[in-house]
């Protein structure tokens, strides 16, 4: 199955949490979606392995994706490795993106940089025709490579190249964030351990980062990514 866009994220939620607005506006459009996650955030201090999977199970199909792949890398000590690395590309050849999308760069959690520096480097191995990665029936996998890698920012306010209008998904993008039960918190739930996402108002402060992010490009809600690479455009309204 080949999709248009394909995210990656080293935890489950990281997706949803950072570029579900644009995965779900994408998808209005008409473009296909899928979802990987590298690993099963086990380490995390609330909820478990099993029960992530189903929240990220549950927000694939609130989402609309296609499919949802976890790759169970080790969580917090997820390393560069010609393992990761294939894995990683595997995916990449099955589904053929146009467009990936991956943590940021540069974060407060050390995860986010090393799954964003996995999944860039997976892109450009995933093009050389003499790595030879096969499926699961044995056969080979044509080389691919995505035309674009974009990284986005999360936790920590990083420069930006970019910013995507999320005007009319952000509160479905809530909506995708909240089916992460263990993670966030509930009005009048068990709430467990606290954590840097678990407070009270954290839900707040992801409406005012995205407002913010909207506010420069005259819109109400917005996502941010990086690239690492310069972009090309044919039509400069389309920079609008």
């Amino acid at each position: 199955m080949k999709v248009d866009i394909l995210a990656f994220g080293i935890h489950p939620d990281d997706i949803e949490l950072s570029c579900s607005g644009t995965l779900l506006q994408h998808i209005s459009m008409g473009y296909s979606v899928g979802l990987c996650d590298l690993t099963q955030g086990e380490l995390g201090t609330r909820g478990n392995a099993e029960l992530r999977f189903k929240e990220a199970e549950n927000a694939k199909a609130k989402m609309g994706a296609k499919f949802r792949y976890n790759l169970k890398m080790p969580d917090g000590f997820t390393v560069w490795n010609k393992e990761n690395i294939i894995k990683i590309a595997r995916i990449i050849r099955l589904h053929r993106p146009g467009i990936v999308l991956a943590n940021a760069i540069s974060d407060r959690h050390p995860d986010h940089g090393r799954g964003a520096k996995l999944v860039a480097d997976a892109c450009f191995y995933s093009g050389l025709s003499k790595i030879e990665i096969k499926n699961k029936k044995g056969e080979l996998l044509p080389k691919w490579r995505p035309q674009a890698v974009y990284h986005y920012v999360q936790d920590r306010n990083i420069p930006h190249n970019f910013l995507v209008d999320i005007s009319t998904f952000f509160e479905k993008k809530i909506e995708l964030i909240l089916t992460f039960e263990s993670q966030f918190y509930r009005e009048g739930g068990d709430q467990g351990p606290e954590t840097p996402i678990s407070g009270k108002y954290f839900l707040d402060f992801m409406r005012a980062k995205n407002k913010s992010y909207g506010r420069d490009i005259g819109v109400d809600y917005a996502e941010a990514f990086t690239v690492n690479r310069d972009i090309g455009v044919n039509n400069l309204f389309h920079l609008l």
